[in-house]
């Protein structure tokens, strides 16, 4: 069996790493480039940066940061934010990062995904979605979650995966910086419909929200932010309370 990710976020506006909730109310955490190489220390099994601004502000990723966070830390690293062409992919992929994330990108370009995945591998392509539930029904949102679209979320999983994506980010709006627990629902809904790996994110707030997580869903990477960045779990713990309870994990 496949181990289980710890993968702590990294949103970085204006070249800091900041935290908000449901996607508001941002507050300043650390610099990029210290957390990332604690993160590593700690014993994080990956890391994700976005750069939370860029789709929003039509801006470029600053990719002097991620040189810098990649040159420190010797784990895989996933960079999102503002990749919405395949030259965009390029710069992010020889700046250093192992995988590139595709947002609101790849549903303003669906065929940016099969691009990349062609030039690149699959394994180098992660979707992310912004999910939330409107009128019970669980819409993708785009430009850092501030746009709904017309897309319902397994639907659009299932069509990424066909053009080439390799892997999902499951972000939900609803739960997110909540510490109420993930959405595993809607976790289950996707991984049910696709046959690539899942990363479940929103919603973090204790060590036992991850050993729900593991035991009732299948999911193979677990993203959290605010319970690592203001020190309310430690890496290293985590891990070995979801190795207790016998969640395939490395210590």
């Amino acid at each position: 069996m496949l181990k289980r990710r710890i993968i702590p976020c990294l949103d970085v506006r204006d070249g800091r790493v900041v935290k908000g909730t449901q996607f508001s109310d941002i507050q300043d955490v650390d610099d990029p480039v210290m957390l990332a190489s604690t993160y590593a220390l700690e014993g994080a099994d990956e890391l994700v940066f976005y750069d939370i601004t860029a789709s929003h502000e039509n801006r470029s990723l600053i990719l002097d940061v991620v040189r810098n966070v990649s040159a420190n830390v010797h784990i895989p690293f996933t960079v999102g934010g503002g990749i919405n062409t395949i030259d965009r992919i390029a710069d992010v992929l020889l700046s250093g990062a192992d995988k590139v994330s595709l947002n609101s990108g790849a549903i303003k370009n669906p065929v940016l995904i099969t691009q990349g995945a062609k030039r690149f591998g699959n394994q180098c392509i992660v979707l992310s979605m912004d999910v939330k539930k409107v009128s019970g029904t669980y819409k993708v949102f785009i430009n850092g979650g501030r746009i709904e679209t017309d897309l319902e979320a397994v639907s659009w999983a299932k069509k990424a995966v066909s053009l080439g994506a390799g892997e999902i980010v499951v972000n939900s709006m609803d739960q997110d910086g909540m510490k109420q627990g993930f959405n595993l629902e809607l976790l289950k809904r996707i991984e049910d419909a696709v046959d690539v790996p899942i990363i479940a994110s929103g919603g973090a707030g204790s060590v036992e929200d991850f050993i729900e997580l593991a035991t009732r869903t299948n999911v193979d990477g677990y993203l959290a932010a605010s319970v690592f960045h203001f020190k309310e779990i430690n890496i290293k713990d985590l891990k070995r309370s979801l190795k207790e309870k016998g969640v395939p994990i490395r210590l």
